[in-house]
């Protein structure tokens, strides 16, 4: 049982990061644009704008995927209880890859809507 109560603890650590962050991000980006933490890109980081219209979209589309994800994380680690840990650990591998798709996802919709919003540039459309 406990390798089961850490699997899906670690299993959890990404939606409630993405909830988290998600949130943070809705509200207001990092204060200042840096290399090391927020929506880094070439293009959410040419001016003050563009970084929190960034944030903001991103934040958005990190809360709701974590909300979603949350249930598909839980409910079937529930039908791996009193299973060998190999099998527990495989069922906790691939949630931990599926929950990677909408992490890494969020990506291309958010340069989509930077691209559709502002110029090559940094400037409002």
């Amino acid at each position: 049982m406990g390798f089961w109560i850490f699997m899906l603890i670690m299993d959890l650590l990404i939606p409630i990061t993405m909830i988290g962050f998600g949130r943070q991000f809705m509200k207001n980006a990092p204060s200042k644009i840096n290399p090391v933490f927020g929506y880094r890109t070439s293009m959410s980081m040419k001016n003050k704008d563009t970084w929190e219209f960034a944030h903001k979209f991103c934040g958005k589309i990190w809360y709701a995927c974590g909300l979603v994800m949350l249930p598909i994380t839980v409910i079937p680690m529930f039908f791996v209880i009193g299973k060998s840990e190999d099998y527990i650990g495989v069922i906790g591998g691939i949630i931990c890859g599926v929950q990677l798709v909408p992490l890494i996802g969020s990506f291309f919709p958010t340069e989509m809507a930077l691209r559709k919003n502002f110029d090559k540039n940094g400037e409002k459309r």
